[in-house]
Parts: C-alpha cells; sequence; structure tokens
C-alpha cells in the first residue's frame, strides 16, 4: 500500500519533489516556509519515502555514511584546532611578517590555499575571515580584495585533495580514487591556480594597494592551548599519512577524532559544539532524494539517450559540472550527475573532472560555494560589504582560468 500511495503518478511525483527540492537548496529557501538548506533537504527525503520512491530502509542505505563519517571527523579535528588557537597563532605569524600590500595578499592567498587543501574550506573561511579583516584593517587598507582572496584561493586549494571540500569528499567515496591518487592528479592543479588568484587580484584592483603597516596582536584573542594545538597538528599529519598509506579516509579521520577527543582538560561537548549539523543532515537528505530520482525516473533508457551526448568528454563535462554547480551548489550537482558517470567508460576520468570543475566553478559568483557566503556573512558582520558585482569582478576570470588550466592538465593526464 505504501508504494502505491502515487501509483502511476509515482514519477511525476518524484520529479515534482526532486525539483522543490532542488530549487529550494539552490535558493536556500522556499516561499511561505521558513526552512534552511537542510530543512529543505530533510523534508524531501521525507517526502521520497512517504510517497513511495523508496521504502525507509531503501532510504537509510542510500545515504553514503562513508562521506558522513569523514566529514563528521574532519569537523571535530577542525574544531580542536580551532579551540586551542592554531588559527589565531598561525595567521598570526604569517601576517605580522607582511612588510607591503603585495607580501599580505600573497601570503593569504598561500596559507588560505595550503590549509583548505588539508581541511575542509568552510571551516578555514568561518576561522580565517576576522583575522584577514584584521589584518587589512591594521594596515588602513580596504579589506574588499583580500577577503576575495581569502575566499577564492580556499576554493582553489581544496581541489588538492579529497578532505579539501565537501564535494571532494562525495567524489572520493562514489569513485572508489584513494587518497594518493587523487592528490598526485589534483594537487598540481590547485599549485598552479593560485598564483592566478593572486595575479587577477593584484591586477584588477590596483587602487589602495600602498604600504601596509604589519597588524598588531589582538588583545581579544584567546591565549593558545600549546598541548592541544601539538596533538592536533600531530593526529592531522598522521591522518594525512594513513590515507596516503591506503587507510579509508573516513576510517582515519574517525579515528582521529575520537583520539582527539581523549585529551585531559579538553570537553567533548564542546568539540562537537563545532560540527556543523545542518549540513551532515543536508548531505544525508540530499542523498536520499537524488536515490529516489535514479530509483524512479533515471532508468536505463534515460542513461542511454544521455550517453549518446557523450557526456564524459570534458567540452561536455566541465561547462555541464560548472553551470550545475551554480545553479544547485557543488555538492547537489555532483550527486545529481552520480547516475551517468557510473556508466562511462572512464568514471575515473570524469570523477576527477567532476571534482576540478564543481570545485573551481564555486569562485564564479558569490552565493557559487559556501566558503564565499561564509566570508561574506562574517565580513558584513564586521561592517563590510561585498556586492555580487564586486565580487564577480575577480571571480569569472579567476574562475575561467583556473578551469581552463584544470582541463588542460587533467586531460593531458589522461
Amino acid at each position: 500500500m505504501h508504494g502505491d500511495l502515487f501509483g502511476s503518478w509515482q514519477p511525476a511525483a518524484t520529479v515534482a519533489i526532486f525539483a522543490l527540492t532542488y530549487a529550494g537548496v539552490a535558493l536556500g529557501r522556499l516561499p511561505f516556509f521558513r526552512l534552511d538548506r537542510a530543512g529543505i533537504a530533510f523534508v524531501g527525503a521525507v517526502l521520497m519515502v512517504a510517497s513511495g520512491a523508496l521504502t525507509l530502509r531503501q532510504a537509510v542505505a542510500a545515504i553514503d555514511f562513508d562521506t558522513i563519517a569523514l566529514l563528521l571527523g574532519m569537523m571535530i579535528l577542525a574544531a580542536a584546532l580551532r579551540r586551542a588557537g592554531f588559527f589565531e597563532r598561525i595567521t598570526g605569524a604569517v601576517l605580522s611578517r607582511a612588510s607591503g600590500t603585495d607580501a599580505l595578499l600573497a601570503l593569504t592567498v598561500a596559507m588560505a590555499g595550503l590549509l583548505s587543501a588539508v581541511l575542509v574550506n568552510d571551516t578555514v573561511c568561518v576561522v580565517l575571515t576576522p583575522l584577514v579583516l584584521e589584518a587589512s584593517r591594521a594596515g588602513r587598507k580596504q579589506p574588499l580584495p583580500y577577503l576575495v582572496a581569502l575566499a577564492t584561493a580556499s576554493n582553489v586549494g581544496s581541489v588538492a585533495t579529497i578532505t579539501g571540500n565537501p564535494q571532494n569528499m562525495i567524489i572520493g567515496s562514489l569513485s572508489g580514487i584513494g587518497y594518493a591518487a587523487f592528490a598526485g592528479a589534483l594537487v598540481p592543479v590547485a599549485l598552479l591556480g593560485l598564483p592566478i588568484v593572486f595575479l587577477v587580484i593584484r591586477l584588477l584592483h590596483r587602487a589602495g594597494f600602498e604600504a601596509l603597516t604589519p597588524p598588531p596582536p589582538s588583545a581579544a584573542r584567546r591565549r593558545p592551548h600549546g598541548g592541544l594545538i601539538g596533538k592536533s597538528v600531530v593526529l592531522l599529519v598522521l591522518f594525512v599519512i594513513a590515507c596516503l598509506g591506503g587507510m579509508r579516509p573516513a576510517e582515519a579521520a574517525l579515528v582521529a577524532a575520537a583520539l582527539i577527543m581523549l585529551t585531559p582538560g579538553v570537553k567533548s561537548q564542546r568539540l562537537l559544539a563545532g560540527v556543523d549539523w545542518s549540513l551532515l543532515l543536508m548531505f544525508a537528505g540530499l542523498f536520499v532524494v537524488v536515490a529516489a530520482l535514479q530509483r524512479e525516473v533515471i532508468g536505463a533508457a534515460v542513461i542511454g539517450r544521455v550517453a549518446a551526448l557523450h557526456p564524459g568528454r570534458p567540452a561536455v563535462l566541465v561547462p555541464l559540472t560548472a553551470i550545475l554547480s551554480n545553479l544547485v551548489s557543488n555538492v547537489p550537482a555532483v550527486l545529481v550527475l552520480r547516475p551517468f558517470i557510473a556508466h562511462l567508460a572512464d568514471p575515473r576520468q570524469a570523477w576527477l573532472i567532476v571534482a576540478m570543475a564543481s570545485t573551481l566553478a564555486g569562485n564564479l559568483t558569490l552565493p557559487g560555494s559556501v566558503a564565499n557566503l561564509i566570508v561574506a556573512e562574517r565580513a558584513r558582520a564586521a561592517g563590510v560589504r561585498i556586492g555580487f558585482g564586486d565580487y564577480l569582478k575577480f571571480g569569472l576570470p579567476i574562475t575561467v582560468l583556473t578551469i581552463a588550466l584544470g582541463t588542460a592538465w587533467l586531460v593531458g593526464l589522461g
């Protein structure tokens, strides 16, 4: 009876629920309802079960718990680093050595890019935005170019590894590509892309780049917890080594998270408070919504028709991924591409292209990635506005140049 709720209308009902869910996630809201993206994805998943598109057991099985576990573990580890004052210490040490505007811009790009290659870029933007604001204001300079550099460099740097951003985590789990192989293919894209970020911002924002004075230390910062910093950094290094050695990233992340919670004097609830539970719920909901669409609508006939368009070709896959990522955001775009990529002749190469294009396309517009929105919202709270046009001026050339470079690299590698 459960599966017959809509009868022959089931595929249409599934498409309607899918469309409303993805539209809501893309816009961040639904008319007449006060739902955020996590709430929209959750309601969409529940409606898929209630309508009969999936049973509850099938819905649970559709959730990729490797992705959820990896993101959870990395969030706990990042929360420990943040709690210990690691980000403040490293940012203060780096930015205090910026003797001029070019140096501050270069160090902002390098720091955001390198940290985002290891930790989740969203977390990096959360903790670095106020510190970059402080450094630019201490030098009496307009903060806009440095904030844009933080957002765009964190996106470019995050393309390097499976743990750099949420969509890479999903791709790593769905594709089965190992941490080392993934990094071997995409680290060069990040390393070549970061100088592009610097050059574009430097060339397009000539005004206001006078000499800087070193930023003074902030009295408001908490005193660093040296022991927790040391343990967190050691566990982070061991996590990377374990992944390079073949251990599943999700398992390695959970072990690292458990060990950091066994630190005397550190309350576990404070570390768990640093977890973005809403983001995990949104991921789980989207997994269910896409699984229902695949079961009810995307059958062999649909996949065959799409295959005739040769979606695995870079000339098709790169713009398709970039456009989808800006229409519905990169994580939903990756999930909706999943059933089509799985049937390609070379899914591994296609997944690497999707990882590159979905991440770098996030730099196109201000709402193109969660990292951009985090920087904009935290800056707005501090009295600094980043307008859509202000961002697009830098984001458009950075996106076009880095995606072109990344495509050329992966095509040559393949």
